[in-house]
């Protein structure tokens, strides 16, 4: 097997281990917080609000440094430090005694994660240009994976041993990912000998910044328009069947079912992007889950519900494997590390912005317009994605057509 391939599959495996350690503690977070001696129901919410998005703000910021630290370094030493920060940062978070240890955990996870961006890169780099929409692909199912099974993992903990044992179960996974990482991932990697480049150098080596910067908003919207819906779904299905009892594991399914569509057609959707080119493949699935986005608003019953967030989660597998492949394609070798950081911190804060704006977008115009204005971001991103990266490969490839012509008529 060729070493690319063998870390794609380590990856694979930290990224599921890593996502499905991480997705069980969030359900969980108001539930220990009450435990921590928060009992006023709005206290509860403000404090669960923090120790949540504190996170992404602070992995936001670091992002860029831990890439600055992998190009010097290598990407390998990242995830080390990834995994093994995180199996102690939330080991601790069981020990916790009050809301502000808690907070300020969270906060230090968020300054030492990274695992998720680190495997990208390193996949990204060593991965013939062939292949790399397949691996990109392959690897995103593995966090989505995990993510999937997280929260049931997370609940039955939970509910059978205790609150705190989740924390030391999520340490525990992130303890073999970074087994795992240190005693079989292989990178070849050539420390710099000069001094790294600043972002401005960075950028003047980018060979189309336009395309470059469209694929980190690109990254930015789509997380947003991904995580804007989800703090509303239980809302809205009980919004459709209001004397339904299963309310909370109807939402579940609708959550699940979107993944479990990602990791069905990522890979797939991958193998696409290789062959026809991904910017194609992410200017259909921009305009499909745009498109997409507006029955939700008139659905009528859950199955319908679930049947678009299906078709959704489709969508989905396209875009952001599709747009690391061209952040990999824009993207020198040697400045790869703080690339992806920068698109990193896209992804947190579309994160973050999601989780707040769907919610005051619900509360002061009506539920059903979180989706038409999710709808109108993607299909306003797929405008300038068509114009500059689409028609740019397609003038590329016009000009590349004529130079061979030129050659054999020479």
């Amino acid at each position: 097997m060729p070493i690319w391939k063998r870390n794609l599959f380590i990856c694979w495996f930290g990224a599921f281990a890593t996502m499905a350690g991480l997705s069980q503690i969030t359900p969980i977070l108001p539930l220990f917080i009450t435990e921590l001696g928060v009992r006023d129901i709005h206290e509860v919410e403000k404090w669960s609000g923090l120790a949540f998005g504190i996170t992404f703000i602070i992995s936001a910021i670091a992002s860029p440094i831990w890439g600055h630290a992998a190009d010097r370094f290598g990407r390998k030493p990242m995830l080390l430090r990834a995994s093994l920060g995180m199996a102690i940062t939330i080991t601790m978070m069981g020990f916790a005694e009050n809301v502000f240890q808690l907070v300020g955990l969270r906060l230090l996870m968020g300054a030492v994660a990274g695992f998720v961006s680190a495997a990208i890169t390193l996949v990204a780099t060593q991965t013939p240009l062939e292949h790399a929409g397949w691996a990109l692909g392959t690897l995103s199912t593995g966090s989505v994976g995990g993510m999937l099974l997280g929260p049931l993992v997370g609940g039955y903990i939970a509910e059978t041993i205790g609150l705190r044992s989740v924390f030391f179960v999520t340490g525990a996974l992130l303890v073999v990912a970074f087994l795992t990482s240190l005693f079989f991932i292989q990178e070849k990697f050539a420390p710099p000998t000069k001094k790294l480049p600043t972002f401005r150098e960075i950028w003047a080596t980018v060979p189309d910044t336009n395309a470059l910067a469209a694929m980190f908003v690109t990254t930015f919207i789509l997380q947003l328009a991904l995580i804007s819906i989800q703090p509303i779904i239980t809302v809205y299905i009980h919004y459709l069947v209001p004397a339904n009892e299963h309310i909370a594991i109807l939402s579940g399914m609708v959550i699940a079912v979107a993944g479990l569509a990602s990791i069905l057609a990522a890979p797939n959707l991958g193998r696409l992007s290789d062959r026809i080119g991904a910017e194609k493949v992410v200017l259909v699935a921009l305009i499909a889950a745009g498109i997409i986005f507006i029955p939700q608003a008139f659905v009528r019953t859950v199955w319908q519900f679930m049947g678009l967030q299906f078709l959704l989660g489709i969508a989905n597998a396209g875009l952001l494997p599709s747009v690391n492949s061209l952040v990999k394609r824009y993207t020198p070798t040697a400045v790869a590390g703080r690339v992806f950081g920068y698109n990193q911190s896209a992804q947190f804060l579309g994160s973050f912005g999601g989780a707040v704006l769907g919610g005051q977008i619900a509360a002061t115009y009506g539920i059903h317009y979180v989706f038409f204005f999710t709808s109108t971001l993607l299909l306003i991103n797929a405008i300038w994605v068509y114009q500059t990266v689409y028609k740019a490969g397609a003038r590329k490839g016009n000009k590349d057509e004529c130079h061979r012509e030129d050659t054999v008529n020479n």
